[in-house]
C-alpha cells in the first residue's frame, strides 16, 4: 500500500518533536513510484510543511530520472521545497543545481568521494549551497568514519565553506553519526539511511532514529562540558 501524504505530514510531524530541525523526504505518485514531478512533489511539500513546521526537503536522484536535462526541467518548476539534494557523483548534477537555484530552491550538494568534492568545487556554486551532505555509503565502523574524515578533509582544502552534514547508509550510519557529533558536524539520519538503533535493535520509527541521534549529540556535549 503506497505511502500517502498524510502518512509522510504524520511522520514529519513525530520527528520534528523527535528533534529534527528539518525533513528529507521522497515524495510518490499514486501508484507508488518516486516522482520528480511537480504535480506530485509540490503538494507532498507543502502539506508537509504545513503540519511539521519545519523546513522540507526532497532528492532529485538519477534512479527517479535517468535523463538528466529532464531531471533538470523538472526540478526547474518547483515551487514548494526548501532545499534538494543533488548527488554530485550522477551525470547531469551541476545542472540540476542551477535549475533548482534559478527556482528559488535551496541546494544540499551529495559528496560521496574526495573527486565529487573537487567537480563541486569547480562548479562555481560551491557559495551558493545550503549545506554540502558527507555522505558514506558503504563500510563500517573505523573504515566508514575514516571515509567521511576524508571528504571533510578534501572540502577543507578546496575551501568549501558551506555547512556540513554527515550520515551514512546501513552499517556506516552510526560509526558517521557518533564522529559527525564529535566533530561538531550536523547529522541525519531515517529508515532510508538504517533500520536499526544504535544499539543494533530495530528502530520502531523515522522518530525513535531522530531521538537517538539527538541523544548522541546530548552525550557528546555532556563530554565536552566535563
Amino acid at each position: 500500500m503506497p505511502v500517502s501524504g498524510e502518512d509522510l505530514a504524520a511522520d514529519a510531524r513525530a520527528c520534528v518533536r523527535a528533534g529534527a530541525g528539518a525533513i528529507h523526504l521522497h515524495p510518490r505518485d499514486l501508484d507508488g513510484r518516486e516522482s520528480l514531478d511537480v504535480a506530485v512533489v509540490d503538494p507532498v511539500v507543502r502539506l508537509v510543511q504545513q503540519t511539521c513546521g519545519a523546513p522540507v526537503g526532497v532528492a532529485t536522484g538519477a534512479w527517479v530520472e535517468p535523463d538528466p536535462d529532464r531531471r533538470a526541467k523538472l526540478v526547474g518548476a518547483w515551487t514548494a521545497p526548501d532545499f534538494a539534494s543533488v548527488n554530485l557523483s550522477e551525470p547531469g548534477a551541476i545542472p540540476v543545481m542551477h535549475a533548482l537555484l534559478e527556482a528559488g530552491c535551496g541546494v544540499e550538494a551529495g559528496i560521496w568521494s574526495v573527486e565529487d568534492a573537487e567537480r563541486l568545487a569547480s562548479s562555481g556554486l560551491a557559495g551558493r549551497l545550503t549545506r554540502v551532505l558527507v555522505e558514506v555509503v558503504i563500510g563500517s565502523g573505523d573504515a566508514a568514519a575514516a571515509t567521511a574524515r576524508e571528504i571533510d578533509a578534501a572540502l577543507d582544502r578546496l575551501s568549501v565553506g558551506a555547512v556540513r552534514l554527515h550520515h551514512g547508509e546501513g552499517d556506516a550510519t552510526w560509526p558517521v553519526m557518533r564522529q559527525a557529533v564529535a566533530l561538531g558536524r550536523h547529522i541525519r539520519v531515517g529508515l532510508e539511511d538504517t533500520l536499526v538503533l544504535p544499539d543494533g535493535t530495530l528502530a520502531p520509527s523515522n522518530a525513535d532514529l531522530v531521538a537517538a541521534a539527538v541523544a548522541l549529540r546530548e552525550q557528546a556535549g555532556a563530554r565536552a562540558g566535563d
